[in-house]
């Protein structure tokens, strides 16, 4: 399969999944896997074309986000809202740092594959069993929320670091059995994704810059900008889609993918 090809592919992968529930990582891990990619310069262009799908957030709120930046000096709602976002990253932020040799073994472990298959099942059916339960809503609004429920939303968030869990998937999950409205908590899941995946792309820069090879620029170009368009298409129609469908569907899909994966993992040759 030619450079360009790949790029395509690993650009849809990482925008068409990185805001639902599915996880982006453990999606793009299997597709690796999948595809024979052992070249380390696949794993510095996975982390370029993440931020063509951060961007696609900042593109679709960009009113609302910039309302809030103006209103900062002044407007106390706008003020709560970035600092919800603020303490709701801070335990990610705060368990990527002290865990990271942990986190660094998650992803060298042999059975890597195995165990993103296992956490896309497992967290499959945990979506179905909260998207089925009547669970009390006592918030909905993804940019009012309180701060205490944005700091415990955090906590769930932490447990993204083992791969095939999912970031959206865990604040999600975590948001609705805090009493948070599913739309609301797919909005809010989209607003702490900004500083998270920025984070983490400036940290995995800062390790990888020396591996960016300049005759590649054409191949993160193509990445990135499939990246950034497919994920404004989700991020446009997901609040919709999540109105109509909730989140069955992606558990669904997280199941399929998970045994679909063992079934090949374990396969007779």
């Amino acid at each position: 399969m030619p450079d360009w090809l790949i790029a395509i592919v690993l650009g849809l992968v990482e925008g068409l999944t990185e805001f639902i529930p599915v996880s982006s990582t453990g999606h793009l891990l299997l597709t690796k896997i999948a595809l024979g990619l052992t070249d380390p310069t696949w794993d510095t262009f996975i982390v370029l074309i993440q931020l063509g799908a951060v961007l696609a957030v900042v593109a679709v709120y960009f009113q609302r986000l910039w309302q809030v930046v103006v209103g900062l000096p002044t407007k106390p709602e706008a003020r709560r809202f970035a600092l919800s976002v603020i303490i709701g990253c801070i335990p990610a932020f705060a368990a990527g740092l002290l865990l990271h040799g942990v986190i660094k073994h998650f992803f060298e472990n042999p059975f890597l594959p195995q165990v993103i298959c296992v956490s896309l099942i497992v967290g499959g059916f945990l979506l179905l069993w909260v998207d089925r339960s009547k669970l009390p809503v006592r918030e909905e609004d993804g940019m009012a929320l309180s701060l205490k429920t944005a700091f415990l939303i955090g906590l769930f968030q932490c447990l993204s670091l083992v791969p095939g869990v999912s970031r959206s998937g865990s604040t999600i999950v975590g948001s609705m059995l805090l009493g948070v409205e599913r739309k609301a908590a797919a909005e809010f899941s989209f607003f702490m994704a900004i500083p998270i995946m920025v984070g983490a792309f400036a940290l995995d820069l800062l390790k990888s810059y020396k591996d960016i090879d300049p005759s590649h620029a054409g191949t993160i170009a193509i990445g990135f900008v499939v990246s950034f368009l497919s994920g404004l298409v989700v991020v446009k129609t997901m609040i919709a889609f999540i109105g109509k469908r909730g989140f069955t569907p992606f558990a669904w899909w997280r199941i399929v993918v998970g045994v679909i994966g063992l079934g090949l993992i374990y396969m007779p040759r």
